[in-house]
């Protein structure tokens, strides 16, 4: 065999060799959405949307979350929690209201709860110099740099989280009704 077919059979099968890398086929994972009748996200309260929100605003508030957006259709809050000095977590629960009846005296809250949960990355940098005579040498300057990385994200589906959420929600709807009947 002459040394340019070597050459062009080699060529060939390292093209083929990348064309089936590329052909590989994606992780496939199962339908993660089940749209169903359950009311886990949301709840049917005898106030206006904005007193639910107002209402959820407040519940939030009471619980340490820092408000983001806050207003008559929907409240976003964010809290920061660290179980472990290398680990973050971050929730973020968002609220939106809607009217439920004519009147608009009826509401619907519904609530969507997302947790981020960060790592503490460690990376090491290491210096080299490279020399054209002696070649490469390496210096023992090290360095790390840390970073907080995003390693997983998820909506909360307890339903008992949400339960205990819209249970403090009707606490202060209770009190809002209760202010808005005083002379």
């Amino acid at each position: 065999m002459p040394p340019g077919a070597t050459i062009s059979l080699i060529s060939l099968c390292g093209l083929s060799g990348l064309l089936s890398a590329c052909g590989t086929p994606l992780k496939a994972f199962p339908s993660q959405e089940e749209f169903g009748s359950t009311a886990t996200y949301s709840r049917q309260f005898d106030a206006t949307a904005a007193q639910t929100c107002e209402a959820a605003r407040r519940a939030l508030l009471s619980q340490g979350y820092i408000i983001g957006t806050a207003r008559e259709d929907l409240v976003n809050g964010q809290k920061s929690f660290q179980p472990e000095p290398e680990s973050h977590l971050q929730m973020e629960i968002r609220v939106v209201c809607a009217p439920d009846s004519g009147d608009g005296k009826v509401s619907l809250g519904f609530v969507t709860a997302l947790q981020d949960v960060y790592a503490l990355k460690k990376s090491n940098n290491s210096a080299s110099l490279g020399v054209g005579a002696l070649g490469s040498v390496s210096l023992p300057f090290s360095s790390s740099n840390d970073a907080m990385v995003k390693v997983a994200s998820k909506t909360i589906t307890t339903d008992a989280f949400y339960d205990r959420f819209f249970d403090l929600v009707k606490r202060y709807l209770v009190v809002d009704k209760s202010a808005e009947q005083a002379p």
